[in-house]
């Protein structure tokens, strides 16, 4: 399968640390060589990379994993492709305009009759699962509440439903974004790390990198930091429960909802 890598902080942040661990996995010390993307959200503006390419052998991704461009929110995808070819139009991220702004969305996992998701209006470009399911929840979103934005509570309640569904037809790991908040969720593996102060070095577990946060950041910055599996071997990262909602604004949880209900059939 696929692996997420996930940011929200309080300032603008590089993520260079985090995706020079995730980098690795795509090809070198992982098998999710089907090319890779990013999507970075900065004063809710979104500038995204596909590249369809291992992200361990991409000059693209030694630019980013380099890069001193600092960003609100991170949304990031390394392949293993299941359902599509290795396409630019099959790599994650997805995109789409939802009440006024850029929603970015990328899924690690693989559902079942995936066609038979009923869609309108937001067709998917490539042909995967993954972004059906996007353009699913996107059209869901819109026939409940039209062109109005709902609030946190209400809005965090109907991407857990919808997940839940979706959770019935295989494994639905994923991250959404509006710019504002990074939304995920769980079906098999997600873990997060909120980093504070007093910041501590921590060591990559791919790679041979160890980052002195203290010398990077102010008293004042939270960063938390979303991944597949944790990146680094000297932290203690927290795993996110079966079927859990967790919600990110500003490097902190804002909502969380684990729903042992029944989701209801599509």
């Amino acid at each position: 399968m696929c692996e997420l890598l996930g940011m929200s902080a309080n300032v603008p942040t590089d993520i260079c640390f985090s995706f020079s661990g995730l980098r690795a996995r795509g090809g070198r010390t992982g098998p999710h060589k089907d090319g890779w993307g990013m999507a970075m959200y900065r004063d809710g503006d979104v500038w995204s990379i596909h590249d369809p390419r291992p992200s361990a052998d991409s000059d693209m991704a030694e630019v980013i994993s380099r890069s001193s461009l600092k960003c609100d929110i991170v949304i990031s995808h390394i392949r293993q492709a299941n359902v599509g070819a290795v396409s630019l139009l099959n790599t994650h991220p997805f995109h789409r305009l939802l009440w006024g702004k850029t929603w970015t969305y990328a899924h690690n996992g693989q559902l079942e009759s995936s066609g038979s998701l009923s869609i309108v209006h937001h067709h998917p470009l490539g042909s995967t699962d993954s972004e059906r399911a996007f353009c699913w929840i996107v059209e869901q979103l819109q026939a409940r509440f039209g062109d109005q934005e709902p609030s946190l509570d209400t809005l965090s309640t109907a991407l857990s439903e919808l997940s839940l569904q979706l959770k019935q037809r295989g494994v639905f790991n994923m991250m959404l974004s509006d710019g504002v908040r990074l939304y995920c969720f769980c079906t098999t593996k997600l873990h997060w790390i909120t980093r504070r102060a007093p910041f501590k070095k921590a060591t990559l577990s791919d790679e041979e990198v160890i980052i002195d946060f203290k010398e990077v950041t102010t008293d004042k910055d939270v960063v938390t930091v979303i991944a597949t599996q944790p990146l680094t071997h000297d932290e203690t990262w927290q795993q996110m429960a079966e079927g859990e909602l967790c919600v990110f604004e500003g490097g902190e949880v804002v909502s969380q909802i684990k729903d042992d209900r029944l989701p209801k059939a599509l």
